[in-house]
């Protein structure tokens, strides 16, 4: 009788089997003369990325991370170019950040022109978004005397500030 396994059809059909499934996709393990088993199968990684307002999220197995990562980083980086959407923010102009530096911006800007009382230069720190203690203010107003940019006149509690020198 014929034996199908000593048939050189099977044999090269065999050897075509095994050069098809031995893959890293493939989950089945072939091996000439062994029994099929299953391959130890990782679980796969998860990732997510964020680049400016894109994000993505990948799944793959750890031998094909980096070339994945590497992939999308270059199509998105062409893409950005090409779109122009990768512009520069321009940084907000500095905001005076204590007290005294907020009043010398008022001086700065001729509003000591006229002679203000210290509710008004409250007030007025206020109105451009600036809420500081009124005893902040004064003491502010009192190191702008001293370093003689503002002058003061009138009595105290009630006293009256002006540039002594103009900006």
């Amino acid at each position: 009788m014929f034996n199908q396994h000593d048939s050189p059809i099977t044999s090269c059909l065999r050897e075509e089997i095994f050069k098809c499934c031995a893959c890293t996709r493939c989950t089945i393990q072939y091996a000439i003369g062994e029994k099929l088993t299953e391959k130890e199968v990782k679980p796969p990684i998860h990732v997510k990325m964020k680049i400016g307002d894109i994000e993505f999220e990948i799944e793959c197995q750890e031998e094909q991370l980096q070339a994945t990562v590497d992939k999308i980083l270059s199509a998105v980086t062409e893409k950005l170019k090409e779109t122009r959407l990768m512009t520069e923010r321009t940084a907000p102009p500095p905001r005076a950040a204590t007290c005294k530096g907020l009043i010398q911006k008022l001086w700065q800007d001729g509003w000591f022109g006229t002679s203000r009382g210290l509710g008004e230069v409250h007030s007025e720190m206020a109105r451009r978004g600036f809420h500081y203690d009124r005893t902040a203010v004064a003491h502010a107003l009192i190191d702008l005397v001293k370093d003689n940019i503002l002058t003061r006149q009138g009595k105290p509690r009630r006293y009256q500030y002006a540039q002594k020198r103009p900006p």
